[in-house]
């Protein structure tokens, strides 16, 4: 979170201003097709409740910096997709505990209070400090960025790994559902991200990002929240295993965005002639 801060200037918020649609279409969608799908498929999976409340709180995470890759990648509207990220990044202080308590029916007791000043803590510190070091240092922050991000994979895949190593025995019991779950999810959150935004946008490039910003979620900040709040480490698996499935799915995406830009020209050049 203190290396997305380091990433994003007050500007990004300002953006919001200026392209008001595009933004808060990206956010709906954000925080209403994931969380719906999320829940749907814990239940069409039967999914065990403690990996059904994984899979809630994976979905109601918002996007992270791995998104702004793929939408540079992609040749996407990069400007839009840090806006999102840092915009969906305080809105989740609220509605990531809100959304996971609302979702997450009786099964398991869920602290919304413990999750909200969770999300506090992991969220708001480090991402307002990140940005006020990035404005008022910036030559000492432009050299840290350079190392940041290699240093948050680091940590994230550290922590990714150990979680599945807890949980080995569980993923191998009911792997194959959940892992399907979450292929399913963040391929519906590609797909309908794009379609949807199309259908009300109509912008080829602010589709492409905000199918990315929707496909995408923060897993690393999930499995944190998880670890912090519930005892049962189980919680956690489906953020761990999300960040491999949305980085595989977010390269796919980019191969096949940049194939349509390259197409693009072309068909308008044979159209000319």
């Amino acid at each position: 979170m203190l290396g997305m801060g380091l990433t994003l200037r007050w500007e990004d918020f300002r953006r919001v201003t200026q392209t008001p649609k595009w933004v808060l279409t990206g956010l709906f969608l954000q925080f209403t097709v994931m969380p719906f799908f999320g829940w749907l498929l814990g239940k069409l999976f039967e999914l065990p409740p403690f990996f059904a409340l994984g899979l809630i709180l994976l979905s109601s995470c918002p996007g992270g910096t791995a998104s702004n890759v793929i939408v540079f990648l992609s040749r996407s509207n990069l400007a839009l997709s840090l806006t999102m990220t840092a915009l969906s990044t305080m809105a989740a202080i609220v509605l990531t505990p809100l959304l996971t308590s609302s979702l997450s029916g009786n099964e398991i007791d869920v602290d919304a209070m413990g999750l909200f000043y969770s999300t506090l803590k992991v969220v708001l510190v480090p991402v307002v400090l990140g940005i006020f070091l990035n404005a008022r240092l910036p030559r000492y922050t432009q050299k840290i960025q350079f190392y940041a991000p290699s240093i948050a994979v680091l940590l994230i895949t550290l922590i990714v790994a150990s979680i599945i190593g807890q949980g080995k025995e569980i993923i191998l019991d009911s792997g194959p559902s959940l892992i399907f779950s979450i292929m399913i999810l963040h391929l519906i959150g590609f797909v309908l991200g794009y379609f949807l935004s199309q259908l009300l946008l109509k912008d080829e490039a602010v589709s492409r990002t905000i199918s990315v910003e929707v496909g995408m979620q923060n897993s690393g900040l999930g499995v944190v929240l998880a670890k912090e709040n519930f005892v049962n480490p189980a919680v956690a698996i489906p953020a761990a295993i999300s960040s491999l499935v949305h980085s595989l799915y977010g390269s796919i995406f980019v191969a096949l965005f940049r194939m349509k830009s390259s197409e693009a020209p072309s068909q308008k050049q044979v159209e000319i002639k």
